[in-house]
Protein backbone atom coordinates (compact mmCIF):
# COMPACT_ATOMS: atom_id res chain seq x y z
CA UNK A 1 0.00 0.00 0.00
CA UNK A 2 1.37 3.36 -1.20
CA UNK A 3 2.06 5.71 1.90
CA UNK A 4 -0.45 8.79 0.79
CA UNK A 5 -3.41 6.10 0.57
CA UNK A 6 -2.41 5.33 3.85
CA UNK A 7 -2.54 8.30 5.25
CA UNK A 8 -5.96 9.52 3.45
CA UNK A 9 -7.51 5.83 5.14
CA UNK A 10 -6.30 6.60 8.50
CA UNK A 11 -7.64 10.55 8.50
CA UNK A 12 -10.97 9.26 6.75
CA UNK A 13 -11.24 7.34 10.33
CA UNK A 14 -10.38 10.42 12.35
CA UNK A 15 -12.03 13.21 10.12
CA UNK A 16 -15.91 10.87 10.63
CA UNK A 17 -14.74 9.91 14.27
CA UNK A 18 -14.37 13.74 15.00
CA UNK A 19 -17.81 14.58 13.22
CA UNK A 20 -19.69 12.28 15.03
CA UNK A 21 -18.28 13.36 18.16
CA UNK A 22 -18.77 16.92 17.59
CA UNK A 23 -22.42 16.03 16.83
CA UNK A 24 -23.22 14.51 19.70
CA UNK A 25 -21.36 16.67 21.85
CA UNK A 26 -23.74 19.40 20.15
CA UNK A 27 -26.89 17.01 20.77
CA UNK A 28 -25.96 16.34 24.41
CA UNK A 29 -25.36 20.62 24.84
CA UNK A 30 -28.69 21.63 23.35
CA UNK A 31 -30.79 18.91 25.74
CA UNK A 32 -28.63 20.23 28.74
CA UNK A 33 -29.07 24.03 28.07
CA UNK A 34 -32.88 23.42 27.83
CA UNK A 35 -33.15 22.10 30.76
CA UNK A 36 -30.68 23.93 32.98
CA UNK A 37 -30.53 27.11 34.71
CA UNK A 38 -28.70 29.88 32.72
CA UNK A 39 -25.51 29.44 34.60
CA UNK A 40 -25.29 25.64 33.34
CA UNK A 41 -26.29 26.34 30.06
CA UNK A 42 -23.53 28.76 29.38
CA UNK A 43 -20.93 26.97 31.02
CA UNK A 44 -22.05 24.48 28.68
CA UNK A 45 -21.33 25.77 25.51
CA UNK A 46 -18.09 27.12 26.85
CA UNK A 47 -17.32 23.47 27.81
CA UNK A 48 -18.33 22.44 23.99
CA UNK A 49 -15.74 25.18 22.88
CA UNK A 50 -12.86 23.99 24.70
CA UNK A 51 -13.59 20.40 24.30
CA UNK A 52 -12.94 20.29 20.94
CA UNK A 53 -10.04 23.46 21.12
CA UNK A 54 -12.28 25.36 19.50
CA UNK A 55 -12.57 28.10 22.21
CA UNK A 56 -10.03 30.55 20.46
CA UNK A 57 -11.22 30.57 17.25
CA UNK A 58 -15.14 31.01 18.30
CA UNK A 59 -13.57 34.37 20.42
CA UNK A 60 -12.07 35.44 17.29
CA UNK A 61 -14.99 36.02 15.49
CA UNK A 62 -16.30 38.29 18.45
CA UNK A 63 -19.84 36.46 18.44
CA UNK A 64 -21.70 35.79 21.43
CA UNK A 65 -21.76 33.10 23.80
CA UNK A 66 -25.17 32.07 22.74
CA UNK A 67 -26.60 28.60 21.68
CA UNK A 68 -27.12 28.98 17.96
CA UNK A 69 -23.86 30.64 17.48
CA UNK A 70 -21.47 28.18 19.30
CA UNK A 71 -23.80 25.39 17.29
CA UNK A 72 -23.41 26.79 14.35
CA UNK A 73 -19.74 27.07 14.58
CA UNK A 74 -18.86 24.00 15.48
CA UNK A 75 -21.34 22.86 12.85
CA UNK A 76 -21.35 25.02 9.79
CA UNK A 77 -17.96 27.40 10.22
CA UNK A 78 -15.48 26.86 7.17
CA UNK A 79 -12.88 28.87 9.92
CA UNK A 80 -13.14 26.34 12.38
CA UNK A 81 -10.80 23.51 10.97
CA UNK A 82 -12.37 20.93 13.47
CA UNK A 83 -16.47 21.99 12.73
CA UNK A 84 -18.55 19.08 11.20
CA UNK A 85 -18.70 20.69 7.88
CA UNK A 86 -14.73 20.72 8.02
CA UNK A 87 -13.93 17.78 8.70
CA UNK A 88 -16.51 15.85 6.64
CA UNK A 89 -14.75 18.10 3.84
CA UNK A 90 -11.36 16.73 4.80
CA UNK A 91 -13.16 13.25 5.10
CA UNK A 92 -14.99 13.31 1.46
CA UNK A 93 -11.28 14.55 -0.03
CA UNK A 94 -9.24 11.74 1.20
CA UNK A 95 -12.38 9.65 0.53
CA UNK A 96 -12.45 10.96 -3.45
CA UNK A 97 -8.35 10.35 -3.50
CA UNK A 98 -8.54 6.46 -2.29
CA UNK A 99 -11.92 5.84 -3.77
CA UNK A 100 -10.96 2.24 -4.80
CA UNK A 101 -9.83 1.21 -1.56
CA UNK A 102 -13.55 1.80 -0.03
CA UNK A 103 -16.51 0.14 -0.72
CA UNK A 104 -19.25 2.03 -2.20
CA UNK A 105 -21.90 1.89 1.04
CA UNK A 106 -18.79 3.47 2.63
CA UNK A 107 -18.26 5.97 -0.07
CA UNK A 108 -21.74 7.14 -0.04
CA UNK A 109 -22.38 7.63 3.48
CA UNK A 110 -19.84 10.76 3.63
CA UNK A 111 -20.80 11.91 0.66
CA UNK A 112 -24.79 11.99 1.60
CA UNK A 113 -23.54 13.72 4.57
CA UNK A 114 -21.71 15.87 3.00
CA UNK A 115 -24.41 16.95 0.32
CA UNK A 116 -26.42 17.53 3.73
CA UNK A 117 -24.52 20.64 5.15
CA UNK A 118 -24.07 22.28 1.23
CA UNK A 119 -25.30 25.31 0.89
CA UNK A 120 -26.35 25.94 4.68
CA UNK A 121 -25.59 29.06 6.33
CA UNK A 122 -27.23 28.37 9.35
CA UNK A 123 -28.21 25.57 11.91
CA UNK A 124 -31.30 27.17 12.75
CA UNK A 125 -33.52 27.22 15.50
CA UNK A 126 -33.57 24.45 18.44
CA UNK A 127 -35.47 21.65 16.49
CA UNK A 128 -33.62 22.35 13.26
CA UNK A 129 -30.33 22.12 14.94
CA UNK A 130 -31.32 18.86 16.21
CA UNK A 131 -32.92 17.54 12.82
CA UNK A 132 -29.31 18.30 11.28
CA UNK A 133 -27.29 16.71 13.97
CA UNK A 134 -29.96 13.55 13.51
CA UNK A 135 -29.10 13.46 9.86
CA UNK A 136 -25.57 13.67 10.47
CA UNK A 137 -25.61 11.35 13.14
CA UNK A 138 -27.39 8.91 11.00
CA UNK A 139 -24.55 8.91 8.36
CA UNK A 140 -21.78 8.41 10.61
CA UNK A 141 -23.25 5.61 11.69
CA UNK A 142 -23.64 4.51 8.38
CA UNK A 143 -19.94 4.86 7.54
CA UNK A 144 -19.02 2.53 11.16
CA UNK A 145 -21.66 0.15 9.63
CA UNK A 146 -20.38 -0.13 5.59
CA UNK A 147 -16.82 -0.34 7.45
CA UNK A 148 -17.82 -3.17 9.42
CA UNK A 149 -18.75 -5.55 5.95
CA UNK A 150 -15.67 -3.87 4.54
CA UNK A 151 -12.71 -6.72 3.95
CA UNK A 152 -10.63 -6.79 6.90
CA UNK A 153 -7.60 -5.58 5.16
CA UNK A 154 -5.00 -2.50 5.49
CA UNK A 155 -7.36 -0.26 4.11
CA UNK A 156 -10.43 -1.47 6.99
CA UNK A 157 -7.40 -1.37 9.62
CA UNK A 158 -6.04 1.95 8.71
CA UNK A 159 -9.85 3.50 9.03
CA UNK A 160 -9.68 2.13 12.20
CA UNK A 161 -6.61 3.16 13.73
CA UNK A 162 -7.38 6.94 12.93
CA UNK A 163 -10.53 6.63 14.28
CA UNK A 164 -9.44 4.80 17.59
CA UNK A 165 -6.77 7.57 18.19
CA UNK A 166 -9.36 10.08 17.56
CA UNK A 167 -11.73 8.52 19.71
CA UNK A 168 -9.42 8.43 22.62
CA UNK A 169 -8.46 12.01 22.21
CA UNK A 170 -12.07 13.15 22.41
CA UNK A 171 -12.95 11.16 25.32
CA UNK A 172 -9.57 12.34 27.15
CA UNK A 173 -10.34 15.94 26.69
CA UNK A 174 -14.37 15.82 27.37
CA UNK A 175 -13.56 13.95 31.01
CA UNK A 176 -11.03 16.80 31.47
CA UNK A 177 -13.20 19.59 30.66
CA UNK A 178 -15.78 18.68 32.69
CA UNK A 179 -13.64 17.83 35.93
CA UNK A 180 -11.57 20.46 35.50
CA UNK A 181 -13.51 23.47 34.31
CA UNK A 182 -17.37 22.35 33.77
CA UNK A 183 -19.22 23.56 37.31
CA UNK A 184 -20.14 26.64 37.45
CA UNK A 185 -18.41 28.81 40.24
CA UNK A 186 -20.84 28.38 43.60
CA UNK A 187 -22.40 25.09 42.36
CA UNK A 188 -21.88 22.33 44.43
CA UNK A 189 -20.26 19.01 43.44
CA UNK A 190 -22.76 15.97 43.72
CA UNK A 191 -25.50 19.08 43.39
CA UNK A 192 -28.39 19.05 40.20
CA UNK A 193 -26.38 21.25 38.36
CA UNK A 194 -23.02 18.39 38.49
CA UNK A 195 -25.25 15.41 37.70
CA UNK A 196 -26.64 16.95 34.84
CA UNK A 197 -23.06 17.68 33.62
CA UNK A 198 -22.15 14.18 34.48
CA UNK A 199 -24.98 12.75 32.85
CA UNK A 200 -24.64 14.85 29.24
CA UNK A 201 -20.87 13.27 29.27
CA UNK A 202 -22.31 9.82 29.39
CA UNK A 203 -25.04 10.68 26.62
CA UNK A 204 -22.14 12.52 24.37
CA UNK A 205 -20.37 8.61 24.37
CA UNK A 206 -23.82 7.24 24.10
CA UNK A 207 -22.77 5.46 27.33
CA UNK A 208 -26.11 5.48 29.52
CA UNK A 209 -26.94 2.11 29.31
CA UNK A 210 -23.52 0.78 29.76
CA UNK A 211 -22.81 3.09 32.91
CA UNK A 212 -26.40 1.48 34.19
CA UNK A 213 -25.02 -2.15 33.74
CA UNK A 214 -21.60 -1.49 35.36
CA UNK A 215 -22.63 0.29 38.09
CA UNK A 216 -25.87 -0.27 40.40
CA UNK A 217 -25.57 2.17 43.03
CA UNK A 218 -26.51 5.50 40.81
CA UNK A 219 -25.01 8.49 39.08
CA UNK A 220 -21.02 8.81 41.26
CA UNK A 221 -18.10 10.66 38.89
CA UNK A 222 -15.55 8.54 40.12
CA UNK A 223 -17.62 5.94 38.88
CA UNK A 224 -17.86 7.83 35.07
CA UNK A 225 -14.69 8.83 35.45
CA UNK A 226 -13.35 4.92 35.83
CA UNK A 227 -15.81 3.61 33.05
CA UNK A 228 -14.46 6.40 30.50
CA UNK A 229 -10.78 5.69 31.11
CA UNK A 230 -10.03 1.81 32.38
CA UNK A 231 -13.04 -0.42 31.47
CA UNK A 232 -11.29 -2.15 28.21
CA UNK A 233 -15.49 -2.89 27.62
CA UNK A 234 -16.41 0.34 27.01
CA UNK A 235 -15.56 0.94 23.42
CA UNK A 236 -15.04 4.92 24.22
CA UNK A 237 -12.95 4.45 27.02
CA UNK A 238 -9.01 5.07 27.07
CA UNK A 239 -8.56 1.70 27.72
CA UNK A 240 -10.83 0.72 25.00
CA UNK A 241 -9.67 2.66 22.53
CA UNK A 242 -5.29 1.63 23.43
CA UNK A 243 -6.92 -2.12 23.00
CA UNK A 244 -8.16 -1.16 19.41
CA UNK A 245 -5.14 1.05 18.19
CA UNK A 246 -2.46 -2.17 19.46
CA UNK A 247 -5.11 -4.11 17.72
CA UNK A 248 -5.24 -2.48 13.98
CA UNK A 249 -0.98 -2.01 14.30
CA UNK A 250 -0.62 -5.48 15.05
CA UNK A 251 -2.82 -6.19 11.78
CA UNK A 252 -1.18 -3.96 10.07
CA UNK A 253 2.52 -5.10 11.26
CA UNK A 254 1.93 -8.65 10.22
CA UNK A 255 0.28 -7.26 6.70
CA UNK A 256 3.07 -4.98 5.86
CA UNK A 257 5.73 -6.29 7.92
CA UNK A 258 6.57 -2.58 9.01
CA UNK A 259 6.74 -2.43 13.07
CA UNK A 260 8.20 0.10 15.03
CA UNK A 261 8.11 2.74 17.55
CA UNK A 262 4.21 3.31 17.08
CA UNK A 263 3.85 -0.44 18.45
CA UNK A 264 5.61 0.06 21.16
CA UNK A 265 4.43 3.14 22.48
CA UNK A 266 0.74 1.77 22.22
CA UNK A 267 1.40 -1.51 24.11
CA UNK A 268 3.38 0.26 26.81
CA UNK A 269 0.09 2.09 27.38
CA UNK A 270 -1.81 -0.85 26.67
CA UNK A 271 -0.15 -2.27 29.98
CA UNK A 272 0.35 0.67 32.23
CA UNK A 273 -3.88 1.50 31.64
CA UNK A 274 -4.47 -2.74 33.07
CA UNK A 275 -1.89 -2.23 36.08
CA UNK A 276 -3.87 1.57 36.51
CA UNK A 277 -6.15 2.07 38.96
CA UNK A 278 -8.48 4.87 39.26
CA UNK A 279 -7.49 6.35 43.11
CA UNK A 280 -3.80 6.46 41.99
CA UNK A 281 -5.61 8.52 38.94
CA UNK A 282 -7.42 10.75 41.38
CA UNK A 283 -4.38 10.64 43.75
CA UNK A 284 -2.05 11.92 41.02
CA UNK A 285 -4.54 14.33 39.90
CA UNK A 286 -7.26 13.67 36.96
CA UNK A 287 -6.27 16.49 34.99
CA UNK A 288 -2.77 15.94 35.28
CA UNK A 289 -3.35 12.54 34.02
CA UNK A 290 -5.63 13.56 31.65
CA UNK A 291 -3.02 16.25 30.15
CA UNK A 292 -0.78 13.50 29.98
CA UNK A 293 -2.83 11.15 28.14
CA UNK A 294 -3.42 13.68 25.22
CA UNK A 295 0.37 15.00 24.91
CA UNK A 296 0.82 10.95 24.74
CA UNK A 297 -1.66 10.34 21.87
CA UNK A 298 -0.18 13.37 19.73
CA UNK A 299 3.02 11.78 20.35
CA UNK A 300 1.75 8.10 18.85
CA UNK A 301 -0.37 9.85 15.92
CA UNK A 302 3.02 11.49 14.86
CA UNK A 303 4.87 8.05 15.67
CA UNK A 304 2.34 6.44 13.50
CA UNK A 305 2.60 8.80 10.34
CA UNK A 306 6.77 8.64 10.66
CA UNK A 307 6.59 4.62 10.76
CA UNK A 308 4.16 4.44 7.74
CA UNK A 309 5.84 7.57 5.93
CA UNK A 310 2.15 9.93 5.73
CA UNK A 311 2.76 12.42 3.71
Amino acid sequence: MLSRTASSLYWIGRYVERAEFTSRLIEATLRLDALSARPAGQAAWESALLVTAADAGFAATGLPNEPQAVSGYLTLSPENPSSIRSCLDAARSNAKSVRTALTRDAWETINRAWLGLRGLATTGGYEETLRLIDMIRAETRGFEGALHRMLRNEAYAFIGLGAAIERADNTARLIDVKYHLLLPEGEKVGGVIDRDQWTTILHTVSANTAYRWLYRNGLKPWQVTEMLVLRPEMPRSLAGATDEIVSHLAFIGRRLGRQGEADRMARRRQATLSRTAIDSIFGQGLHEYLEGFVVENAQLDRAIAQQFRFG
